[in-house]
């Protein structure tokens, strides 16, 4: 591992007791499975940790796991950061820097990091307004980000800045929880509305199921219990590898720092609103 790889590590090996505590279900997911699966830890080049957790067991986690967490160690969310853009939450080590080009302006706690999401039921309604009236909801969190991905992504996030929607994020991701937030049980299919790669997030129920027990360097985690299916689902050739150019991590960090706390960075960066 890598000096990041083993600050996540540490966050990682935070949750699953917190979890064994707690009996929670949780599993590995996105790169981390596939990770488990092709490397038996992390993917080489990546410096991500996913974790996915059914909805009833990550409201309990969010309710208690921040009293038991060490004291450097904030469990973000837009309840605990308001600023935080994002429907799922993250482990932060606040006595490091991950400060990613796309956040840098954001007044909220950007120590290195793992995700952890809610894993929702779902239901397919087709292309109803109500779909439509969601998506753009999503528009106006987004725009909180300084996106440079593409020209299309750009003007639509100036057009909801200039409407002043990046000042109301909290809002707005109550309203988005409340819209999808729906039982475990009972539905067919399990959507992670927090997965980047939108249209892979929803699979059928069963690919998770209790999950299986594989290692994850060196220590026992769990991943879907359907693993090829699922990581055929998401990734499609999962088995063979990348070509070189594309082997390297999705977030770009103008601030890596595994010693250093980010606030000593922030000023630097955070636009004042």
């Amino acid at each position: 591992m890598n000096k990041v790889q083993e600050k996540v590590f540490g966050l990682f090996k935070i949750f699953v007791e917190i979890c064994d505590k707690l009996q929670l279900k949780w599993y590995l997911i996105n790169g981390s499975a596939l990770g488990a699966i092709k490397y038996k830890g992390f993917i080489p080049w990546d410096d991500d940790l996913d974790v996915g957790m059914p909805r009833e067991d990550y409201e309990v986690f969010l309710e208690k796991a921040q009293d038991m967490l060490p004291e450097n160690i904030f469990l973000q969310n837009y309840k605990t950061d308001k600023k935080f853009p994002q429907i799922y939450s993250k482990l932060r080590n606040s006595n490091t820097a991950f400060i990613e080009n796309g956040a840098k302006h954001l007044d909220i706690n950007h120590g290195i990091f793992m995700d952890v999401f809610p894993l929702d039921g779902y239901t397919e309604n087709g292309k109803s307004f109500n779909s439509l009236r969601k998506k753009i909801l999503s528009w106006k969190i987004a725009c909180a980000f300084n996106d440079q991905s593409s020209m299309k992504i750009r003007v639509r996030n100036k057009f909801f800045r200039m409407l002043g929607c990046h000042r109301r994020t909290q809002r707005y991701l109550e309203n988005n929880e409340r819209s999808i937030r729906s039982s475990w049980d009972g539905k067919q299919q399990v959507c992670n509305h927090g997965d980047r790669m939108h249209n892979k997030g929803v699979l059928p129920k069963e690919y998770y199921g209790d999950g299986r027990i594989v290692s994850f360097e060196g220590i026992d985690a769990v991943v879907p219990y359907m693993t090829e299916e699922y990581l055929s689902h998401k990734y499609g050739d999962w088995k063979s590898e990348l070509p070189v150019e594309e082997q390297r991590s999705h977030h770009i960090a103008v601030v890596c720092d595994t010693e250093t706390s980010y606030r000593k960075y922030i000023d630097f960066f955070v636009e004042k609103q």
